[in-house]
């Protein structure tokens, strides 16, 4: 393929900064983005894509599909922003109060509509159907979830799919494409401690759910430590623990929230099956009840090795690219999951820091931003990797 898809790119590269600060300046949460959905479907209506709107809530699905038959190929961005008060004092600054693009959705959505104008010039020479999906609530609101719900991965299925992060934790000119697994599944539990309350200092007179917290606290350390295999990962997290009001009142109760991440399912399963037995069990020898929550939320995301490969040697031909890895793993975690659970793909990783501009701050921070050459090198390494499934 000699496309130049990187002068492609940066043909549009001013656009591209332009919207994206739009998107920055608008923020809007999961399943809330009724603005920015609405510029994404008015954008490819434009285009001449087909277009359908409203999936998944607030979803937006465009079909370019060339002249000729070949595969169906997914390409997701995510279009939500976070619950976070923004710290940045650019002229792009939230204008939405306590929200805020945090993670780099905004340049995700940017970088779709930009795919999707480059790769339309080539409608005549492709052969196969291109299916552009911008993702609600991608940020533990279950969006990908409630598109898969609605049909996304249906009229047409597609058989292979692929999505992009711009990741802050790398710079400007790093591409990650990991072989198996590269973001974790990741549940999330609450523990309800049930003891009985008293005065402070009379606790012999109490089943103290205080006491019992902190040991449950230690000891569920003990199962990535002591349960899961050293070369496994897993991470267990208390998150928050809240329990009376008074300095010299033993509560009745203490509510418990975390979350556990994991790649492989039977690590999952392991932890899921000793986190009963630990919460359970202590809280029965301090007296107390436990009543236990257990949500599995997203699973792992795991790429096709063949396409993980395809989309790094991509990369190494792309002009701006300095380094290509093939190991870059994250407990953190992405429910494209349940759209590749499906469909065959390849997430891959986009680094977009530049440290001597102090556009290096990490993901879900308030003061996060990035380096917008990022947006240019994830249009083209996507337009690239998408291409070659549909052009002939």
């Amino acid at each position: 393929m000699t496309t130049d898809f990187l002068s492609l790119a940066q043909s549009l590269e001013a656009e591209m900064i332009a919207r994206r600060r739009d998107f920055h300046r608008h923020p809007e949460l999961g399943f809330q983005e009724v603005r920015t959905a609405g510029i994404v479907a008015q954008e490819l209506n434009a285009l001449g894509l087909e277009v359908r709107t409203g999936v998944g809530r607030t979803g937006v699905v465009g079909l370019l599909e060339g002249d000729q038959p070949g595969p169906t190929v997914l390409l997701r961005f995510d279009m939500d922003a976070l619950p976070i008060v923004e710290a940045n004092t650019t002229d792009y600054v939230s204008q939405n109060t306590g929200v805020m693009h945090a993670c780099g959705h905004d340049g995700h959505t940017t970088i779709g509509l930009a795919v999707a104008k480059i790769l339309m010039r080539y409608r005549k020479e492709m052969a196969g159907t291109l299916k552009f999906v911008f993702q609600p609530g991608e940020e533990g609101c279950g969006g990908a979830k409630a598109m898969v719900d609605d049909g996304v991965l249906t009229a047409p299925a597609p058989e292979r799919s692929l999505a992009l992060h711009i990741w802050n934790d790398k710079p400007i000119g790093w591409v990650a494409a990991t072989d198996g697994p590269t973001m974790a599944a990741a549940d999330k539990f609450t523990i309800t401690l049930q003891g009985k309350g008293g005065h402070a200092a009379s606790p012999y007179q109490t089943k103290d759910p205080i006491v019992a917290a902190a040991q449950i606290v230690t000891a569920l350390q003990s199962i990535p430590a002591r349960n899961v295999d050293a070369l496994e990962s897993a991470v267990l997290s208390i998150t928050s623990i809240k329990g009376g009001e008074a300095f010299n009142v033993i509560p009745d109760g203490v509510t418990m929230l975390g979350t556990v991440r994991t790649f492989q399912p039977a690590v999952r399963e392991l932890v899921m099956r000793r986190f009963e037995e630990v919460v359970q069990g202590i809280a029965q020898a301090m007296l107390c009840l436990a009543n236990i929550r257990y949500e599995v939320t997203t699973p792992a995301v795991i790429n096709q090795t063949t396409m993980s490969a395809e989309v790094r040697a991509l990369a190494q031909t792309l002009p701006g690219v300095t380094e290509v890895v093939a190991h870059e793993r994250t407990m953190g975690s992405e429910d494209m999951a349940y759209m590749m659970d499906t469909v065959p793909g390849c997430y891959f990783f986009v680094g977009s820091a530049n440290a001597e501009k102090e556009l290096n701050y990490p993901h879900h921070h308030p003061r996060f931003d990035f380096d917008e050459r990022a947006l240019t090198l994830g249009a083209a390494l996507m337009a690239k990797a998408a291409a070659q499934y549909v052009l002939r």
